[in-house]
């Protein structure tokens, strides 16, 4: 029970003059009454339940007294027995208009508030506290001002709009509240009934400017309204979604009826559908939970939504992957061997590391796939390859394109929340091949680029890693996707554009191109037999002999691969073809002077080594895009003063080397018999012919040393010698690359004997020794022992002339290169 009510203020009179007290009516001592979570203001009617014995007792007698008390707000609502420190030290007295005596034994009271006071010195505290108080006066102005016309307004349009917004405060309040003229008593009216907390109204009893305590009031109204106002929006959109929820359920069962009726399944089957599927999957226990959450979601979810048929694709493809389907592998090693071979000839490194792994995984039943690289220039058979070893292990075959690729998203996919998102290309090639243990081709990974969007070769990072691609997680999936058991090969032309984290998880297996006998071979048993079937010739029809093949080779194609040259004997069927349709002659067997009448003049000109008996010329050997090839150098004199010219569209490399070179032999000019002042008195030109054609690379120190040093000492070089290596300002002679196709390229020209590098014979023991038959192979550690072979005791004219000045001039800087 509570000395005072906790929502409702009754308003018996509106009129503030009865509240005022009569002269005389202001006792220095009041009898003070504890009320609890109301606040009495002057002018106000109040009912009051009194339950506290000792406060039955003061009111009993002040009602049979002058009817006077001193109401007073305690500052905690739960105190029993409240002491006077319990109580706020601003009240207001009050008239006991009436007493009724209730039938439970409590006693109720209606009292008016007249004037506020502050409690003094304390008289008595027993039966009932009894205190001296201060009266305070009300400073509201007398005359209607402006400030507070403008207060009135204000407050009244607050209370109208409260009012409207509360419907649990009876209509007969704004009766009341109109027939209010006074500022003061329209303020203590309004804070009665504000439902605010008790300390609140308390600071506003407690303010004596009645202006003051108008704005405090107005800012506590205008708290009120907002509250009210967010509550009334709240329900409003309760009761609409409710409204819209039950005119969804009903449109709902009515379709629900039609789709029986059509024999049309509804979203309810579609989803026991799922369920059913999902029975059978073999997917990872955290799969499972996700993916029955999705469907949770989904059952949820109106069918008419924006979001039902997203999720419901996306459920759909979460089934659709194959989670724990592997195919068997085909551990017959004979047989890949056999089917390897018979789709690709040579490649032996890249065949051996297939059968490895193979005996690996044949041997452990359990092995991470991992990731090969297959570097080399274009038509040399890398993509190829890749279906040829998915057929020999007997997996699953997809081809991923990445050239051009530079949104991120294409290998990581969307996330679900995008429009139109979509799962990675990596995710989609598994469910296309419907296990997940495919060979997978990633061609053209050095295509690769990157913008705005992302960079892919970054996100290749986790799917080519072999530690973690286990775990690979899609955006799209939202789940995690073991990617270990698949077979990632990788074609690239080029490694430069290859990121290095990238290339540090690949196995880089090089496939530098095809020799002109390996061309041979391959297109007799693959290209050939191919063109002749798909243009609707047979073997009987008609054949191709070896040197008609090795023409097309030499002067109609230069490339490292074999696609011009397919192209070519495409080109050679179809003429045959045409003249079989038009039942004209042709020849059974095509021999060079065939390819010749049918594919015009030669493309391109093979280099042969041309013999002659100049100074300075020497045949160096160059590894180009399209294979080996050999490469003449010639160095000339003429009198001048020093000045070193290089001209062939040279890259700084083999300007460097050719500065080396003279260096060099600068510093070795007396030991070969070379007097020094020759250097500053002849101008010597290096030229490298068909100037078109840019040329660079570490290969041609020694042949160019070689060339200065024949026109230097003016002797003869050795008859079909072609030579490669690079040289040091020490004089040590060191290897060079692409060796197989530069030796190849030698003996094609006719070149009968080679000066290496001594660390390059390794790689000659790796080419077949049928191709390096009638080849006399020097390795050379100093460059001494490259002019031991190179250089004859021959001369091809007479030595070199000094000249004797008159004055002596100083020589042009040695480094001093004039490029033409």
């Amino acid at each position: 029970m509570t000395d005072g009510p906790d929502e409702l203020v009754q308003v018996v009179s509106a009129d503030p003059e009865q509240g005022t007290p009569e002269p005389g009516e202001t006792p220095e001592v009041l009898p003070i009454l504890p009320v609890r979570n109301t606040v009495l203001f002057p002018g106000v009617v109040l009912p009051v339940t009194v339950t506290r014995k000792k406060s039955i007792r003061l009111v009993r007698r002040a009602y049979r007294g002058d009817k006077l008390v001193g109401v007073v707000a305690q500052k905690t609502g739960n105190a029993e027995d409240p002491a006077i420190a319990d109580l706020y030290e601003v009240g207001t007295m009050a008239r006991i208009l009436k007493l009724l005596e209730l039938p439970d034994g409590n006693t109720t009271i209606i009292i008016q508030g007249q004037q506020r006071f502050r409690i003094g010195e304390v008289t008595q505290s027993t039966p009932y506290f009894a205190a001296r108080v201060e009266y305070l006066p009300e400073l509201m102005p007398t005359r209607s001002t402006k400030e507070i016309k403008g207060l009135v307004a204000s407050l009244k349009d607050a209370a109208t709009k409260m009012l409207k917004l509360n419907p649990e405060i009876p209509q007969e309040a704004q009766v009341a509240l109109d027939n209010i003229e006074s500022p003061a008593f329209l303020i203590h009216f309004l804070a009665s009934n504000l439902n605010v907390e008790v300390g609140q109204k308390q600071q506003l009893l407690e303010i004596n400017e009645g202006v003051q305590r108008g704005t405090r009031l107005l800012e506590l109204l205008l708290k009120e309204i907002q509250l009210l106002e967010i509550k009334h929006e709240i329900q409003n959109k309760v009761h609409t979604d409710l409204d819209q929820q039950q005119r969804d359920y009903f449109l709902r069962q009515q379709l629900k009826v039609l789709q029986d009726e059509l024999g049309q399944e509804g979203p309810d089957q579609e989803l026991d559908k799922l369920r059913l599927r999902a029975k059978g999957k073999k997917w990872p226990e955290a799969v499972a939970k996700h993916f029955q959450k999705e469907l949770d979601k989904l059952g949820r979810m109106s069918p008419m939504a924006a979001e039902y048929p997203v999720s419901l694709n996306y459920a759909e493809f979460l089934l659709d992957l194959p989670w724990g389907e592997y195919t068997k592998d085909n551990f017959n090693l004979t047989r890949t061997r056999k089917i390897l071979d018979q789709d690709h000839y040579g490649l032996e490194k890249v065949k051996e590391r297939i059968l490895e792994y193979l005996a690996v995984l044949k041997l452990k039943q359990d092995l991470r796939a991992p990731i090969l690289c297959l570097y080399g220039p274009p038509g040399v058979g890398k993509t190829s390859l890749g279906r040829s070893i998915a057929t020999a292990l007997g997996r699953k075959y997809v081809r991923l394109s990445l050239g051009g690729v530079r949104d991120e998203a294409e290998i990581r996919g969307h996330r679900k929340t995008y429009v139109g998102a979509m799962p990675g290309r990596i995710i989609s090639q598994i469910k296309k091949a419907g296990a997940s243990n495919p060979v997978m081709i990633l061609d053209e990974v050095d295509k690769l680029s990157s913008d705005f969007r992302g960079d892919p070769q970054a996100a290749l990072l986790e799917v080519l890693d072999p530690e973690q691609n286990s775990t690979f997680t899609d955006n799209y999936l939202e789940v995690e996707y073991d990617l270990s058991r698949v077979l990632f090969i990788a074609t690239a032309n080029s490694l430069d554009s290859i990121h290095p984290a990238l290339r540090d998880r690949m196995e880089i297996i090089d496939l530098t191109g095809y020799t002109l006998e390996e061309k041979t071979q391959i297109a007799k048993k693959h290209l050939w037999p191919k063109q002749v079937t798909e243009h609707g010739l047979t073997a009987k029809d008609v054949s191709i002999s070896t040197a008609a093949v090795q023409r097309v080779i030499d002067d109609y194609t230069r490339e490292s691969g074999v696609r011009s040259l397919e192209r070519k004997l495409g080109a050679l069927t179809r003429n045959v073809a045409k003249h079989k349709a038009m039942k004209q002659p042709f020849p059974a067997k095509l021999e060079p002077e065939d390819v010749t009448k049918i594919l015009g003049a030669a493309i391109f000109d093979r280099d042969l080594y041309q013999d002659n008996d100049t100074a300075g010329v020497v045949t160096g050997l160059a590894w180009t895009s399209v294979g080996g090839d050999i490469l003449f150098i010639e160095s000339l004199l003429s009198r001048g003063r020093g000045k070193l010219t290089l001209s062939g569209q040279l890259g700084d490399v083999m300007k460097e080397s050719a500065v080396t070179a003279l260096s060099y032999l600068r510093s070795r000019a007396e030991e070969l018999g070379i007097d020094y002042r020759l250097f500053d008195q002849y101008d010597l030109h290096i030229h490298f012919p068909e100037g078109a054609v840019p040329k660079d690379g570490p290969s041609a120190g020694i042949a160019i040393f070689t060339s200065i040093a024949s026109v230097f000492t003016q002797r003869k070089i050795r008859s079909h010698l072609a030579m490669t290596g690079e040289i040091t300002l020490r004089g040590k002679v060191l290897p060079v690359g692409g060796i197989k196709e530069k030796v190849l390229a030698a003996k094609r020209a006719g070149i009968k004997d080679i000066i290496l590098s001594h660390k390059n014979r390794k790689d000659i023991q790796e080419i077949p020794a049928e191709y390096v038959k009638d080849l006399q192979i020097h390795y050379a550690d100093r460059v001494d022992d490259v002019l031991q072979v190179a250089l004859l005791d021959e001369l091809v004219a007479k030595p070199l002339k000094l000249v004797v000045r008159e004055e002596e001039k100083a020589p042009a800087p040695l480094h001093e290169v004039e490029v033409q």
